[in-house]
Protein backbone atom coordinates (compact mmCIF):
# COMPACT_ATOMS: atom_id res chain seq x y z
CA UNK A 1 0.00 0.00 0.00
CA UNK A 2 1.29 3.46 -0.90
CA UNK A 3 0.93 6.14 1.79
CA UNK A 4 1.51 9.90 1.86
CA UNK A 5 2.68 11.41 5.16
CA UNK A 6 3.63 14.60 6.96
CA UNK A 7 6.00 14.40 9.91
CA UNK A 8 8.12 16.60 12.13
CA UNK A 9 11.85 16.12 12.64
CA UNK A 10 13.79 16.40 15.89
CA UNK A 11 14.79 19.98 15.07
CA UNK A 12 11.14 21.02 14.54
CA UNK A 13 11.04 21.01 10.74
CA UNK A 14 8.01 19.58 8.90
CA UNK A 15 8.69 17.13 6.09
CA UNK A 16 6.35 15.32 3.73
CA UNK A 17 6.75 12.38 1.45
CA UNK A 18 5.36 9.01 0.40
CA UNK A 19 6.32 5.45 1.19
CA UNK A 20 5.09 1.94 0.53
CA UNK A 21 4.24 -0.15 3.59
CA UNK A 22 2.11 -3.15 4.46
CA UNK A 23 -0.08 -1.09 6.83
CA UNK A 24 -0.28 2.25 8.64
CA UNK A 25 1.25 0.60 11.72
CA UNK A 26 4.23 -0.57 9.66
CA UNK A 27 4.68 2.96 8.28
CA UNK A 28 4.48 4.45 11.79
CA UNK A 29 7.21 2.09 12.98
CA UNK A 30 9.34 2.98 9.96
CA UNK A 31 8.98 6.74 10.54
CA UNK A 32 9.79 6.40 14.25
CA UNK A 33 12.97 4.48 13.40
CA UNK A 34 14.00 7.33 11.11
CA UNK A 35 13.50 9.85 13.93
CA UNK A 36 10.30 11.34 12.51
CA UNK A 37 7.10 12.11 14.44
CA UNK A 38 4.04 11.54 12.17
CA UNK A 39 1.51 14.36 11.93
CA UNK A 40 -0.71 13.06 9.13
CA UNK A 41 -0.83 9.74 7.26
CA UNK A 42 -3.19 8.98 4.38
CA UNK A 43 -3.41 6.56 1.49
CA UNK A 44 -1.73 8.01 -1.57
CA UNK A 45 -4.12 9.12 -4.31
CA UNK A 46 -1.65 7.92 -6.94
CA UNK A 47 -1.69 4.22 -6.20
CA UNK A 48 0.84 2.05 -7.85
CA UNK A 49 -0.51 -0.34 -10.42
CA UNK A 50 -0.11 -4.01 -9.71
CA UNK A 51 -0.76 -5.19 -13.23
CA UNK A 52 1.09 -2.65 -15.34
CA UNK A 53 -1.29 -2.87 -18.33
CA UNK A 54 -0.35 -4.47 -21.62
CA UNK A 55 2.81 -2.50 -22.35
CA UNK A 56 4.00 -1.54 -18.89
CA UNK A 57 6.25 -3.84 -16.84
CA UNK A 58 4.53 -5.71 -14.03
CA UNK A 59 5.51 -4.62 -10.54
CA UNK A 60 6.68 -8.03 -9.47
CA UNK A 61 9.98 -9.61 -8.54
CA UNK A 62 10.47 -13.34 -9.00
CA UNK A 63 11.94 -15.37 -6.17
CA UNK A 64 14.84 -16.35 -8.41
CA UNK A 65 15.65 -12.68 -8.99
CA UNK A 66 15.53 -12.07 -5.25
CA UNK A 67 17.88 -15.00 -4.61
CA UNK A 68 20.41 -13.73 -7.15
CA UNK A 69 20.24 -10.20 -5.74
CA UNK A 70 20.69 -11.45 -2.16
CA UNK A 71 23.69 -13.63 -3.00
CA UNK A 72 25.35 -10.92 -5.06
CA UNK A 73 24.84 -8.34 -2.31
CA UNK A 74 26.26 -10.77 0.26
CA UNK A 75 29.34 -11.38 -1.90
CA UNK A 76 29.95 -7.67 -2.52
CA UNK A 77 29.59 -6.75 1.17
CA UNK A 78 31.92 -9.56 2.27
CA UNK A 79 34.43 -8.27 -0.32
CA UNK A 80 34.36 -4.83 1.31
CA UNK A 81 32.43 -2.96 -1.39
CA UNK A 82 30.55 0.02 0.13
CA UNK A 83 26.81 -0.57 0.50
CA UNK A 84 25.69 2.37 -1.67
CA UNK A 85 28.08 1.35 -4.44
CA UNK A 86 26.88 -2.27 -4.20
CA UNK A 87 23.25 -1.21 -4.58
CA UNK A 88 24.04 1.00 -7.58
CA UNK A 89 25.94 -1.83 -9.29
CA UNK A 90 23.14 -4.33 -8.65
CA UNK A 91 20.58 -1.84 -9.91
CA UNK A 92 22.43 -1.49 -13.22
CA UNK A 93 22.85 -5.27 -13.49
CA UNK A 94 19.16 -6.14 -12.91
CA UNK A 95 17.03 -7.24 -15.89
CA UNK A 96 13.73 -6.62 -14.08
CA UNK A 97 12.48 -3.02 -14.61
CA UNK A 98 10.55 -2.97 -11.33
CA UNK A 99 13.55 -4.39 -9.45
CA UNK A 100 15.71 -1.61 -10.92
CA UNK A 101 13.15 0.94 -9.73
CA UNK A 102 13.12 -0.59 -6.22
CA UNK A 103 16.92 -0.75 -6.01
CA UNK A 104 17.14 2.85 -7.18
CA UNK A 105 14.90 3.95 -4.32
CA UNK A 106 16.85 1.84 -1.83
CA UNK A 107 20.15 3.24 -3.12
CA UNK A 108 18.93 6.82 -2.53
CA UNK A 109 17.75 5.93 0.99
CA UNK A 110 21.08 4.29 1.84
CA UNK A 111 23.04 7.29 0.52
CA UNK A 112 20.95 9.58 2.74
CA UNK A 113 21.84 7.49 5.81
CA UNK A 114 18.77 5.25 6.12
CA UNK A 115 19.58 1.75 7.48
CA UNK A 116 19.34 -0.95 4.84
CA UNK A 117 16.61 -2.84 6.71
CA UNK A 118 14.43 0.28 6.90
CA UNK A 119 15.00 0.94 3.20
CA UNK A 120 13.91 -2.62 2.39
CA UNK A 121 10.81 -2.21 4.59
CA UNK A 122 9.44 0.42 2.20
CA UNK A 123 8.91 -2.32 -0.43
CA UNK A 124 6.83 -5.08 1.23
CA UNK A 125 5.93 -6.56 -2.17
CA UNK A 126 9.59 -7.46 -2.67
CA UNK A 127 11.02 -7.93 0.82
CA UNK A 128 8.97 -9.84 3.40
CA UNK A 129 8.91 -9.10 7.13
CA UNK A 130 11.27 -12.04 7.69
CA UNK A 131 13.71 -10.66 5.13
CA UNK A 132 13.61 -7.14 6.62
CA UNK A 133 14.01 -8.29 10.22
CA UNK A 134 16.95 -10.54 9.39
CA UNK A 135 18.68 -7.70 7.52
CA UNK A 136 18.16 -5.40 10.52
CA UNK A 137 19.60 -8.06 12.82
CA UNK A 138 22.58 -8.46 10.51
CA UNK A 139 23.21 -4.71 10.50
CA UNK A 140 23.04 -4.51 14.28
CA UNK A 141 25.33 -7.51 14.74
CA UNK A 142 27.81 -6.54 12.02
CA UNK A 143 27.24 -9.84 10.16
CA UNK A 144 25.16 -8.59 7.24
CA UNK A 145 27.03 -10.68 4.64
CA UNK A 146 26.43 -13.90 6.61
CA UNK A 147 22.76 -13.03 7.15
CA UNK A 148 22.24 -12.34 3.45
CA UNK A 149 23.80 -15.71 2.63
CA UNK A 150 21.33 -17.40 5.00
CA UNK A 151 18.47 -15.43 3.48
CA UNK A 152 19.40 -16.53 -0.03
CA UNK A 153 19.35 -20.17 1.10
CA UNK A 154 15.97 -19.68 2.76
CA UNK A 155 14.43 -17.99 -0.27
CA UNK A 156 15.79 -20.77 -2.49
CA UNK A 157 14.16 -23.41 -0.28
CA UNK A 158 10.81 -21.59 -0.37
CA UNK A 159 11.02 -21.21 -4.13
CA UNK A 160 11.87 -24.90 -4.54
CA UNK A 161 8.86 -26.01 -2.48
CA UNK A 162 6.49 -23.66 -4.35
CA UNK A 163 7.81 -24.90 -7.70
CA UNK A 164 7.27 -28.53 -6.73
CA UNK A 165 3.72 -27.85 -5.56
CA UNK A 166 2.87 -25.96 -8.76
CA UNK A 167 4.33 -28.67 -10.99
CA UNK A 168 2.48 -31.38 -9.06
CA UNK A 169 -0.84 -29.53 -9.36
CA UNK A 170 -0.50 -28.45 -12.99
CA UNK A 171 -1.35 -31.81 -14.62
CA UNK A 172 -4.43 -32.57 -12.46
CA UNK A 173 -5.78 -29.04 -12.96
CA UNK A 174 -5.37 -29.24 -16.74
CA UNK A 175 -7.07 -32.66 -16.89
CA UNK A 176 -9.87 -31.51 -14.58
CA UNK A 177 -10.48 -28.34 -16.61
CA UNK A 178 -10.57 -30.23 -19.91
CA UNK A 179 -12.89 -32.84 -18.39
CA UNK A 180 -15.36 -30.23 -17.09
CA UNK A 181 -15.39 -28.30 -20.39
CA UNK A 182 -15.81 -31.50 -22.40
CA UNK A 183 -18.60 -32.76 -20.11
CA UNK A 184 -20.69 -29.61 -20.36
CA UNK A 185 -19.99 -29.39 -24.09
CA UNK A 186 -21.35 -32.90 -24.50
CA UNK A 187 -24.36 -32.04 -22.33
CA UNK A 188 -25.18 -28.93 -24.38
CA UNK A 189 -24.47 -29.99 -27.95
CA UNK A 190 -24.18 -33.78 -28.33
CA UNK A 191 -26.58 -35.43 -25.84
CA UNK A 192 -29.66 -33.42 -27.02
CA UNK A 193 -29.10 -34.67 -30.60
CA UNK A 194 -28.58 -38.23 -29.37
CA UNK A 195 -31.76 -37.88 -27.31
CA UNK A 196 -33.59 -36.95 -30.52
CA UNK A 197 -32.18 -40.05 -32.19
CA UNK A 198 -33.39 -42.27 -29.33
CA UNK A 199 -36.84 -40.69 -29.47
CA UNK A 200 -37.07 -41.18 -33.25
CA UNK A 201 -36.05 -44.84 -32.93
CA UNK A 202 -38.17 -45.85 -29.96
CA UNK A 203 -40.89 -43.23 -29.94
CA UNK A 204 -41.75 -40.78 -27.17
CA UNK A 205 -42.78 -43.62 -24.83
CA UNK A 206 -39.64 -45.68 -25.30
CA UNK A 207 -38.29 -47.22 -22.07
CA UNK A 208 -34.70 -46.18 -21.50
CA UNK A 209 -32.24 -47.31 -18.81
CA UNK A 210 -32.26 -45.21 -15.65
CA UNK A 211 -28.75 -43.82 -16.19
CA UNK A 212 -29.63 -42.84 -19.76
CA UNK A 213 -32.78 -41.04 -18.64
CA UNK A 214 -30.81 -39.21 -15.93
CA UNK A 215 -28.26 -38.11 -18.53
CA UNK A 216 -30.97 -36.81 -20.86
CA UNK A 217 -32.80 -34.99 -18.05
CA UNK A 218 -29.59 -33.30 -16.95
CA UNK A 219 -28.80 -32.29 -20.53
CA UNK A 220 -32.27 -30.79 -20.93
CA UNK A 221 -31.87 -28.90 -17.65
CA UNK A 222 -28.55 -27.42 -18.83
CA UNK A 223 -29.77 -26.42 -22.29
CA UNK A 224 -33.27 -25.09 -21.64
CA UNK A 225 -33.96 -21.61 -20.18
CA UNK A 226 -36.60 -22.89 -17.77
CA UNK A 227 -35.60 -21.13 -14.53
CA UNK A 228 -35.86 -17.52 -15.76
CA UNK A 229 -38.70 -18.18 -18.20
CA UNK A 230 -41.50 -17.10 -15.79
CA UNK A 231 -39.83 -13.68 -15.42
CA UNK A 232 -40.73 -12.85 -19.05
CA UNK A 233 -37.55 -10.80 -19.49
CA UNK A 234 -36.60 -11.23 -23.19
CA UNK A 235 -32.81 -11.30 -22.75
CA UNK A 236 -32.64 -13.24 -19.47
CA UNK A 237 -35.33 -15.73 -20.45
CA UNK A 238 -33.19 -16.98 -23.35
CA UNK A 239 -30.13 -17.71 -21.22
CA UNK A 240 -29.57 -21.49 -20.85
CA UNK A 241 -29.57 -22.76 -17.29
CA UNK A 242 -25.92 -23.83 -17.59
CA UNK A 243 -24.80 -20.33 -18.60
CA UNK A 244 -26.88 -18.86 -15.77
CA UNK A 245 -25.28 -21.29 -13.33
CA UNK A 246 -21.78 -20.38 -14.53
CA UNK A 247 -22.52 -16.65 -14.16
CA UNK A 248 -23.88 -17.11 -10.64
CA UNK A 249 -20.94 -19.39 -9.73
CA UNK A 250 -18.48 -16.75 -11.00
CA UNK A 251 -20.15 -14.01 -8.94
CA UNK A 252 -20.16 -16.25 -5.86
CA UNK A 253 -16.49 -17.11 -6.44
CA UNK A 254 -15.55 -13.42 -6.54
CA UNK A 255 -17.29 -12.77 -3.23
CA UNK A 256 -15.74 -15.88 -1.65
CA UNK A 257 -12.27 -14.85 -2.83
CA UNK A 258 -12.75 -11.37 -1.40
CA UNK A 259 -13.90 -12.83 1.90
CA UNK A 260 -10.91 -15.18 2.08
CA UNK A 261 -8.61 -12.16 1.79
CA UNK A 262 -9.93 -10.82 5.11
CA UNK A 263 -8.45 -12.05 8.40
CA UNK A 264 -11.67 -13.81 9.41
CA UNK A 265 -12.02 -15.42 5.98
CA UNK A 266 -8.41 -16.58 5.94
CA UNK A 267 -8.79 -18.12 9.39
CA UNK A 268 -11.90 -20.08 8.36
CA UNK A 269 -10.33 -21.19 5.08
CA UNK A 270 -7.13 -22.34 6.80
CA UNK A 271 -9.18 -24.15 9.47
CA UNK A 272 -11.05 -25.98 6.72
CA UNK A 273 -7.85 -26.92 4.90
CA UNK A 274 -6.41 -28.36 8.11
CA UNK A 275 -9.40 -30.72 8.32
CA UNK A 276 -8.92 -32.23 4.86
CA UNK A 277 -6.95 -35.50 5.17
CA UNK A 278 -4.28 -35.27 2.44
CA UNK A 279 -4.21 -31.47 2.21
CA UNK A 280 -3.70 -31.23 5.98
CA UNK A 281 -0.56 -33.38 5.81
CA UNK A 282 0.99 -31.30 3.02
CA UNK A 283 0.16 -27.96 4.71
CA UNK A 284 1.51 -29.04 8.10
CA UNK A 285 4.79 -30.36 6.72
CA UNK A 286 5.34 -27.17 4.71
CA UNK A 287 4.44 -25.01 7.73
CA UNK A 288 6.78 -26.92 10.06
CA UNK A 289 9.64 -26.73 7.54
CA UNK A 290 9.08 -22.99 7.05
CA UNK A 291 8.77 -22.37 10.80
CA UNK A 292 11.95 -24.29 11.56
CA UNK A 293 14.09 -22.63 8.91
CA UNK A 294 12.76 -19.11 9.50
CA UNK A 295 12.96 -19.33 13.28
CA UNK A 296 16.45 -20.85 13.09
CA UNK A 297 17.64 -18.08 10.77
CA UNK A 298 16.24 -15.35 13.02
CA UNK A 299 17.67 -16.90 16.19
CA UNK A 300 21.03 -17.34 14.49
CA UNK A 301 20.89 -13.67 13.52
CA UNK A 302 20.51 -12.59 17.14
CA UNK A 303 16.79 -11.78 17.05
CA UNK A 304 15.01 -12.33 20.38
CA UNK A 305 12.71 -15.34 20.80
CA UNK A 306 9.57 -13.19 21.07
CA UNK A 307 10.38 -11.12 18.00
CA UNK A 308 11.35 -14.26 16.09
CA UNK A 309 8.02 -15.92 16.99
CA UNK A 310 6.07 -12.85 15.89
CA UNK A 311 7.82 -12.63 12.52
CA UNK A 312 7.81 -16.39 11.95
CA UNK A 313 4.09 -16.72 12.65
CA UNK A 314 3.28 -14.11 10.01
CA UNK A 315 5.57 -15.87 7.49
CA UNK A 316 3.91 -19.29 7.74
CA UNK A 317 0.92 -18.39 5.58
CA UNK A 318 -1.58 -20.13 7.89
CA UNK A 319 -3.66 -18.09 10.34
CA UNK A 320 -4.50 -21.08 12.55
CA UNK A 321 -0.88 -21.99 13.21
CA UNK A 322 -0.01 -18.29 13.50
CA UNK A 323 -2.61 -17.95 16.29
CA UNK A 324 -1.06 -20.96 18.01
CA UNK A 325 2.39 -19.39 17.85
CA UNK A 326 1.05 -16.14 19.30
CA UNK A 327 -0.33 -18.11 22.24
CA UNK A 328 3.07 -19.80 22.61
CA UNK A 329 4.75 -16.36 22.58
CA UNK A 330 2.51 -15.27 25.48
CA UNK A 331 3.69 -18.26 27.51
CA UNK A 332 7.33 -17.54 26.62
CA UNK A 333 6.77 -13.95 27.75
CA UNK A 334 5.64 -15.34 31.10
CA UNK A 335 8.90 -17.25 31.54
CA UNK A 336 8.16 -20.66 30.03
CA UNK A 337 10.49 -22.30 27.48
CA UNK A 338 9.16 -22.45 23.93
CA UNK A 339 9.27 -26.24 23.87
CA UNK A 340 6.53 -26.41 26.53
CA UNK A 341 3.66 -24.77 24.59
CA UNK A 342 4.85 -26.41 21.36
CA UNK A 343 4.58 -29.82 23.05
CA UNK A 344 0.85 -29.16 23.65
CA UNK A 345 0.27 -28.00 20.09
CA UNK A 346 -2.46 -29.60 17.97
CA UNK A 347 -0.42 -29.19 14.81
CA UNK A 348 3.29 -29.48 15.65
CA UNK A 349 4.43 -33.12 15.99
CA UNK A 350 6.18 -34.22 19.23
CA UNK A 351 9.58 -34.42 17.52
CA UNK A 352 9.62 -30.62 17.04
CA UNK A 353 9.04 -30.02 20.77
CA UNK A 354 11.67 -32.60 21.72
CA UNK A 355 14.26 -31.12 19.37
CA UNK A 356 13.43 -27.63 20.63
CA UNK A 357 14.00 -28.83 24.19
CA UNK A 358 17.41 -30.21 23.20
CA UNK A 359 18.27 -26.92 21.49
CA UNK A 360 17.22 -24.91 24.57
CA UNK A 361 19.33 -27.09 26.85
CA UNK A 362 22.41 -26.92 24.61
CA UNK A 363 21.96 -23.31 23.44
CA UNK A 364 21.87 -24.42 19.79
CA UNK A 365 18.25 -23.83 18.81
CA UNK A 366 19.19 -22.55 15.36
CA UNK A 367 21.30 -25.64 14.58
CA UNK A 368 18.63 -28.06 15.81
CA UNK A 369 15.81 -26.33 13.93
CA UNK A 370 17.84 -26.21 10.73
CA UNK A 371 18.07 -30.01 10.88
CA UNK A 372 14.30 -30.21 11.41
CA UNK A 373 13.78 -27.91 8.42
CA UNK A 374 16.01 -30.11 6.23
CA UNK A 375 14.10 -33.22 7.34
CA UNK A 376 10.62 -31.80 6.69
CA UNK A 377 11.60 -30.20 3.39
CA UNK A 378 12.72 -33.64 2.25
CA UNK A 379 9.42 -35.04 3.56
CA UNK A 380 7.50 -32.44 1.55
CA UNK A 381 9.45 -33.35 -1.60
CA UNK A 382 8.73 -37.07 -1.17
CA UNK A 383 5.07 -36.44 -0.35
CA UNK A 384 4.46 -34.14 -3.33
CA UNK A 385 6.26 -36.48 -5.73
CA UNK A 386 4.17 -39.39 -4.39
CA UNK A 387 0.91 -37.47 -4.74
CA UNK A 388 1.82 -36.42 -8.28
CA UNK A 389 2.49 -40.05 -9.21
CA UNK A 390 -0.85 -41.17 -7.70
CA UNK A 391 -3.05 -38.33 -8.97
CA UNK A 392 -2.16 -38.88 -12.63
CA UNK A 393 -3.55 -42.44 -12.98
CA UNK A 394 -6.54 -41.57 -10.76
CA UNK A 395 -7.49 -38.66 -13.01
CA UNK A 396 -7.13 -40.88 -16.09
CA UNK A 397 -9.34 -43.54 -14.49
CA UNK A 398 -12.07 -41.00 -13.62
CA UNK A 399 -11.88 -39.48 -17.10
CA UNK A 400 -12.14 -42.90 -18.71
CA UNK A 401 -15.02 -43.87 -16.42
CA UNK A 402 -16.92 -40.69 -17.33
CA UNK A 403 -16.44 -41.23 -21.05
CA UNK A 404 -17.44 -44.89 -20.67
CA UNK A 405 -20.58 -43.99 -18.72
CA UNK A 406 -21.68 -41.47 -21.34
CA UNK A 407 -20.96 -43.95 -24.15
CA UNK A 408 -22.87 -46.73 -22.39
CA UNK A 409 -25.78 -44.39 -21.65
CA UNK A 410 -26.14 -43.51 -25.32
CA UNK A 411 -24.88 -46.43 -27.39
CA UNK A 412 -26.53 -49.16 -25.29
CA UNK A 413 -30.13 -47.92 -25.78
CA UNK A 414 -29.46 -47.21 -29.49
CA UNK A 415 -28.30 -50.79 -29.97
CA UNK A 416 -31.32 -52.21 -28.09
CA UNK A 417 -33.82 -50.04 -29.99
CA UNK A 418 -32.20 -50.97 -33.31
CA UNK A 419 -32.63 -54.69 -32.48
CA UNK A 420 -36.27 -54.15 -31.54
CA UNK A 421 -36.92 -52.31 -34.79
CA UNK A 422 -35.17 -55.04 -36.77
CA UNK A 423 -37.21 -57.79 -35.15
Amino acid sequence: MQYAYKASTKDGRTVSGSAEAASKQALLALLHREGLHPILISESKHKQSTGGGLFKPKQKVKLNDLVIFTRQLSTMISAGVPLARSMAALQADSDNPYMREVLGGISKDVESGTPLGDAFAKYPRVFSDVYVNMVRAGEEGGILDDILSRLATQVEQDASIRKKIKSAMMYPLVILSVTIIAFFGIMLFIVPKLGGILTSLGGPNAKLPVYTQVLLNFSNLCAKPTILGPLHIPLLSKIPNLILFLILASIASVYVLRYTKTDAGKFKLHSLLLRLPIVKTVILKIAIARFSRTFASLMGSGVSVLDALDVTGAALGNKVIEKELKAAADEVRNGKPLSEPISRSKHFPPIVAQMLMVGEETGQIDTVLTKIADFYEEEVTVLIDGLAAIIEPIMIIFLGAGVGLIAASVMGPIANLSKNIGS
